[in-house]
């Protein structure tokens, strides 16, 4: 379907075009109409699949029909700083030929950021893209003006909840008219979400588009190995592929901030990205990433949802993610476009299970690949079994395998 066909401005098609957009993904021709007729909207969608176009192109051409009367207009409220700034982005260039203005609205800056924010909101911008903790800062002292808001949208909602936001989310709400529209997108739909829908959406449509399959051009692979054989090996794969953009994710900050030392010591050009760091730091690792400044990028989950990076040619997940569909966004970073990608996944003995849970959830068994023998015994790899042999770590010559300090 093209982008003209949803009689969109002629204003926000420049901008599509300007953006490079040809035809509406499956989410983009479901949402649109149903928004561009005043519908409440439940979405389950993955990362990937057009979402945040789907919402930002109806929301611009509803804002750009109404007056200005110096009031947000309307709220995207999201999980992750880094979320907000890409939404703002996409929103810039596709309201780039129209008046409708945005700030994203984060925590992490210095005080002129905050400043910033607070003219903006001040002032009525026409759509503020925040995270929830930051936006209370702003509400709490009194200045934003959200009597006239007309669109609220929980863009990653599973994440939200699941980050403890819930509260904030309904504080946030309770500064906004309770005639407005609502849309809420998430990638899973368990019960706390419609939980949530019940509270917040009147007579929603709801759409589910592919949930929980990553695609089949991605080679999924998995080593069943000792925790003391992972950053060894990830060494070994890393340089004997010399690939040009690789994304490792980690399920916790410490773990992503040991592995990335090793690598440097590898020589390798890497670098990290989790919570501890500031948020300019942040910006410029990812942007040195797309650059191809470095190749190698560890990060923790902040980075498996929501965040437009390209061509990457590789994604290895550490350790097991905890939860299947945190499996999915992980290695949905990779094949993008029309790109072919790989996923490598590194299976411990504690998480066998886990791993056979997700390979249920996506309908496949990932091959199992045996590593050099140079590595020494590694697990078998049997998910019901209650007990696992003990590492035996011999290796072939004078080579010792990799320890920890503790």
């Amino acid at each position: 379907m093209n982008f003209s066909e949803f009689g969109l401005d002629n204003k926000i098609l420049d901008g599509i075009d300007s953006i490079g957009f040809t035809t509406a993904t499956p989410i983009q021709e479901m949402v649109i109409p149903l928004i561009l007729k005043g519908h409440d909207v439940i979405a389950s969608a993955q990362t990937g699949t057009g979402k945040t176009a789907a919402f930002l192109l109806p929301i611009i051409n509803k804002i750009m029909a109404e007056k200005d009367d110096g009031q947000i207009k309307a709220m995207i409220i999201v999980p992750t700083r880094e979320l907000a700034v890409q939404i703002d982005q996409q929103m810039q260039g596709l309201a780039y030929f129209t008046e409708v203005g945005s700030i994203a609205v984060y925590g992490g800056g210095d005080g002129a950021s905050f400043a910033q924010e607070q003219n903006s909101l001040s002032a009525g911008v026409d759509v503020a893209i925040c995270t929830p903790g930051r936006m209370i800062s702003h509400l709490n002292m009194g200045y934003v003006k959200t009597a006239n808001l007309k669109y609220l949208i929980l863009d990653e909602a599973d994440r939200m909840l699941d980050m403890g936001f819930y509260d904030d989310i309904m504080k946030i709400i309770s500064f906004m008219p309770k005639k407005r529209q609502n849309l809420l997108f998430s990638a899973t739909m368990p019960h706390k979400i419609r939980e949530l829908a019940r509270k917040i959406l009147t007579n929603p449509k709801e759409i589910n588009i592919a949930l929980s399959k990553p695609p089949e051009k991605i080679i999924q692979e998995a080593y069943v190995v000792y925790n003391g054989q992972k950053i060894p090996l990830i060494k070994h794969i890393l340089v004997q592929k010399k690939l040009r953009s690789v994304i490792v994710f980690c399920s916790k900050k410490n773990t992503v901030k040991d592995l990335a030392r090793e690598l440097k010591r590898a020589n390798l050009l890497v670098s990290e990205i989790h919570s501890d760091l500031e948020q300019n730091v942040r910006e410029q690792v990812l942007l040195d990433f797309k650059n191809r400044k470095l190749n190698i990028l560890v990060a923790t989950d902040i980075l498996s949802r929501g965040i437009d990076i390209e061509d990457i040619d590789l994604i290895i997940n550490f350790d097991v993610p905890n939860d299947g569909e945190d499996y999915v966004h992980r290695i949905g970073r990779t094949a993008r476009a029309e790109n072919d990608g790989q996923a490598i996944t590194l299976i411990n003995e504690d998480d066998q299970k886990r791993f056979a849970d997700i390979e249920r959830l996506i309908c496949k068994d990932v091959v199992k690949v045996k590593i050099p023998e140079e590595f020494g015994e590694t697990p078998e790899y049997n998910p019901n079994a209650t007990k696992h042999r003990k590492p035996n770590f011999k290796s072939k010559g004078n080579r010792k395998p990799f320890r920890r300090k503790a």
